[in-house]
């Protein structure tokens, strides 16, 4: 049996079972709000009845455990190469939110043995059922692993703040994402979230400017998501190492979250959302490294 065909045997097999719905939140550039905003949009939706966990694919910074307060003692490198569970690699924070730190692990999968392959896809499908969102924070830029979780993603998050070389980022990395060989903008949903905007009505301008260019050289369809205003008590709160949703209920950046996450989660924008689950997450990434 060849890889491709033994990693479709594996995903029809977890398709059985409920899968999670899996979120990708990215931008252009760094210091731009995205792991901030994965974070407060994980509170929220456990705030609704769902069942959250966090998947922290930002290799080699620790801003997610860092506004948890929580240092995890393992990462997707123990259950790849050390036998370790899915559910040991856990660190539950604030809220009963869970997080699973990428650390190198993910780097390394496309040298693993098929066996090998499949024993940790079949891991890491667990989080499937102790999940009913998964929430992928992956790296700033267009490097290679952040398009290869990109193009694995059913749904994007992607932050863009006013500033120029923002905007521009972000242009660029729709780019690179939509000349991927494997991308599908039919299978896709990319939101775009304005943050750090004056008003409301700034954010929707922004979506609008960046949308028009998208469309006209890109071809690239894209929606509007909503806006998070500039809040001195989510300044605030990054300093004092809290998520501003629990930090600061009552701010306004709190509020924008809330309603967001009421967006994202309306019955018939989460109907139109095809769940794949991490079992076919991964799998479209290894599957992309093989070349399969």
């Amino acid at each position: 049996m060849d890889q491709a065909q033994n990693l479709r045997n594996i995903i029809k097999a977890n398709q059985q079972r409920p899968v999670a719905r899996v979120i990708t939140v990215t931008s252009g550039k760094g210091g731009v709000g995205k792991s901030n905003t994965a974070i407060n949009l994980a509170i929220q939706f456990r705030r609704m009845g769902q069942r959250v966990i966090i998947l922290d694919a930002d290799f080699g910074l620790a801003n997610i455990e860092i506004m948890f307060g929580a240092v995890p003692k393992h990462n997707l490198y123990d259950l790849i190469y050390k036998g370790m569970s899915m559910r040991d690699i856990i660190t539950w924070g604030p809220e009963e939110i869970g997080f699973v730190s990428g650390g190198s692990g993910i780097v390394g999968m496309s040298n693993l043995s098929r066996d090998y392959l499949t024993y940790i896809i079949q891991n890491l499908a667990e989080l499937d059922a102790m999940a009913d969102i998964i929430v992928v924070d992956t790296g700033a830029g267009i490097s290679d692993a952040v398009l290869e979780f990109l193009v694995a993603s059913g749904e994007i998050i992607l932050v863009t703040t006013p500033e120029p070389t923002s905007i521009t980022d972000v242009y660029t990395l729709l780019k690179a994402l939509g000349r991927h060989e494997r991308f599908s903008a039919e299978t896709t949903k990319i939101k775009v979230l304005s943050n750090r905007v004056d008003t409301l009505e700034e954010g929707k301008t922004l979506f609008a400017k960046l949308n028009a260019v998208v469309s006209r050289y890109l071809k690239l369809p894209i929606e509007y998501l909503g806006a998070v205003p500039q809040d001195q008590e989510l300044a605030r709160s990054v300093m004092q190492q809290m998520p501003v949703s629990i930090n600061s209920p009552k701010a306004i950046s709190t509020k924008a979250y809330e309603e967001i996450a009421a967006i994202l989660m309306n019955k018939e924008i989460h109907q139109t959302v095809p769940k794949r689950g991490m079992a076919a997450f991964f799998s479209h990434i290894v599957a992309g490294k093989k070349s399969v």
